[in-house]
């Protein structure tokens, strides 16, 4: 394991560009308890760690697949509690698969429905 002071540090411009979220979404998400507090050097300015890019990951996936932030915030304090709280963080993405799930039905739906249009269309 990596020693903490040779670990690497990103700022909070470059944490941006490697997790995929704006500069401002990240200053929110630590306001609202999303990320835990970030480290900041002498001068106040932040400093993420590969742990942090790691936990933007997740967080990442589940905005992208649609959870509410709320839900997002419920699971980052379920994780914050500690391990006792792993049967609700597996109920809390259970719930969540199935949404997306619904989704994906959704969207496949569609899909094919405009697969239709087209062979129609190409068969005029």
């Amino acid at each position: 394991m990596a020693d903490n002071a040779t670990a690497p540090v990103y700022t909070i411009g470059e944490c941006a560009r490697r997790s995929g979220f704006s500069m401002d979404t990240l200053r929110y998400y630590e306001r609202i308890g999303l990320i835990d507090e970030v480290r900041r050097n002498a001068t106040g300015q932040r400093r993420f760690t590969d742990g942090d890019l790691e936990w933007l990951g997740t967080l990442k996936c589940l905005r992208d697949t649609g959870m509410p932030v709320e839900q997002m915030a419920r699971f980052a304090a379920l994780v914050r509690d500690g391990d006792h709280t792993i049967p609700e963080r597996i109920r809390l993405l259970e719930a969540h698969r199935v949404a997306v799930d619904a989704s994906l039905d959704d969207l496949a739906a569609k899909r094919d429905y405009i697969s239709g249009k087209i062979a129609y269309y190409r068969s005029v």
